[in-house]
């Protein structure tokens, strides 16, 4: 089968040799929801981002399909739910010989095979613009880029390029050394220092606190140096004569870097900007409400590229497919974590569905204990009754359950509607919708992974911390 797609792709570039193709750039962020200005957000400073939205299309609701990274960048990366292609657990299938199904391939593939270059930039010159990730969950598929160098670009157009951003991400720390200092953010020391703990907002599921109006100011201005980062790779595409010929596509892999945020399936957690700009193609400055899956970006560069879409590809073009009335998202085993959370989105309705008993957001995980010091003061404050509202309810989740929520009006999604009378017909409703995705994806996630997969990481999980009073393992 791909030797056949693979030749006609070679009959449509032969085609349409003629007609110049456009470059393609990728600026992928880490972790962030819509705190950019052209979103509306304060306490930042995103000239380079909002520029970007001035002069290409600036999409308002798009939804990542996993609230965590490599899951979210395996089904990206190839047009496919993870959970379609038992990629969706988190650090799976790195040494264990898994191939990708018949069919389905990383994007650069089906690129290289219609005559784009490919690369993964790091650098330009001496500045570090990029961190190089692939992150997949997948790791025999062959080489996935064929440079990293952008001085090649240049001469080697069409190219498809992509820069994954240094923030907004926790740096590399020492393990025991994070057990009692504070772990910094990817390039913190010249982030701007726009927020501070005294003029930041932070959602109401956290408690007042200073602890967490520090990490709030600290988040928000690790995105103004994230932007700051881009503008060095914008600047240089314009001063290389590429800007005119290249269409860029600006996206986060999934939602913000908070305790609430990454890891689960709120808006927190999947809730993403995304910029197109498409001289030429798409009317400058305009805004998309449309329903969008990050899944999309695979068959929307594809047929920006002229390449037809793989017959298997469950991704869409956003541009010329009809509108998605859902986008649907999951959560499996992050880690030594071990939980099953589905959830669907629609224009106002979000629908949660945990498969999985035990508590949820208290759930114990290394990398939300090392990294967000939110988590052991909410441990703390919580026994010693010092919460109450939305914060203490976080506290209290158990699965199995169901959450419904109105985003219009509730948007941090604190008041769960799921048992309310009025909204029973709207929770039937995207739960049979949920019901139907799990059944057309072949969602593979009620299948159990081994106990030998998952026990190297409850045993690093127990070797870092101890066995806490107040941790409860998943089950």
């Amino acid at each position: 089968m791909i030797l056949r797609l693979a030749a006609i792709l070679a009959l449509v570039i032969h085609a349409f040799g003629a007609e110049r193709r456009p470059n393609i750039l990728w600026l992928v962020g880490e972790n962030l929801e819509h705190e950019l200005g052209c979103y509306g957000a304060k306490l930042v400073q995103t000239p380079n981002l909002d520029r970007l939205a001035a002069e290409g299309v600036r999409f308002t609701r798009v939804f990542s399909t996993s609230p965590v990274c490599a899951p979210s960048r395996s089904a990206f990366f190839t047009g496919m739910y993870q959970t379609t292609t038992d990629t969706h657990h988190m650090r799976s299938h790195r040494n264990d010989g898994f191939r990708l199904p018949d069919g389905v391939r990383p994007i650069t593939h089906w690129l290289r095979d219609a005559g784009y270059f490919t690369a993964n930039i790091k650098t330009i010159g001496e500045r570090s613009v990029g961190t190089g990730k692939l992150d997949f969950n997948f790791a025999n598929e062959g080489a996935i880029y064929e440079s990293d160098d952008w001085s090649a670009l240049k001469s080697r157009q069409p190219f498809f390029a992509v820069v994954n951003s240094h923030e907004v991400e926790y740096d590399i720390y020492d393990r025991q050394s994070a057990k009692k200092e504070r772990v910094e953010w990817v390039g913190e020391r010249e982030h701007p220092q726009i927020a501070t703990p005294e003029n930041v907002t932070p959602p109401p599921y956290y408690p007042d606190h200073p602890i967490v109006r520090a990490e709030w100011a600290r988040y928000l201005n690790s995105i103004s140096g994230m932007d700051r980062r881009i503008g060095w790779v914008l600047d240089k595409l314009r001063a290389d004569g590429l800007e005119d010929d290249t269409v860029i596509v600006f996206f986060a892999d999934n939602g913000r870097l908070e305790a609430r945020g990454i890891h689960w399936c709120y808006d927190s957690g999947l809730h993403v900007p995304m910029i197109v700009r498409w001289p030429g193609k798409r009317h400058a400055g305009s805004v998309n409400e449309q329903v969008v899956s990050v899944l999309d970006v695979t068959a929307t560069t594809l047929a920006i590229a002229g390449v037809p879409r793989p017959p298997l590809m469950q991704s869409r073009d956003i541009f010329a497919d009809p509108p998605r009335d859902f986008a649907f998202s999951a959560r499996d085993r992050i880690d030594e974590t071990t939980l099953r959370i589905r959830s669907v989105r629609d224009a106002r309705w979000r629908y949660i569905r945990n498969f999985t008993p035990g508590p949820t957001f208290t759930s114990l995980n290394r990398y939300k204990e090392k990294c967000f010091l939110i988590m052991p003061l909410m441990r703390e404050l919580h026994a010693a009754g010092k919460l109450s509202g939305p914060p203490a309810d976080l506290m209290a989740v158990r699965g199995p359950n169901e959450e419904l929520y109105d985003t219009d009006a509730d948007p941090h999604e604190i008041r769960n509607l799921a048992a309310d009378p009025q909204h029973h017909e709207t929770l039937l409703r995207l739960r049979a919708t949920l019901d139907e995705w799990i059944l057309e994806t072949k969602d593979r996630g009620e299948m159990p992974e081994p106990a030998g997969t998952v026990a190297p990481f409850e045993k690093e999980m127990h070797e870092w911390f101890g066995t806490p009073a107040w941790a409860e393992k998943p089950r």
